[in-house]
């Protein structure tokens, strides 16, 4: 079981990492068109795009993709407390 609990939180930790990218690259020009970007964009852009729907951005700010960072944090957070439950 914990070996289980291990691997998820370390996807959540892997795909944490590509958001933080993903989000870095917008300061760059070009950067997401390049095969890189284009990747992270279609593993981020779907758990992103709900979060854009309810959050307006502030300005030239977009603050939706530090929301979702926190709600995948809160997610493993309960995830762990799940497994200490079994």
């Amino acid at each position: 079981m914990d070996f289980l609990l291990g691997i998820l939180l370390q996807l959540v930790q892997l795909y944490q990492w590509a958001l933080i990218i993903y989000i870095f690259m917008s300061w760059f020009p070009n950067a997401r068109e390049s095969a890189i970007g284009q990747f992270l964009s279609r593993i981020c852009e779907p758990y992103l795009e709900p979060f854009r729907k309810f959050i307006p951005p502030l300005g030239m700010i977009d603050i939706s993709p530090i929301v979702a960072f926190l709600v995948l944090r809160f997610a493993a957070s309960g995830l762990q407390q799940l497994f200490m439950w079994f």
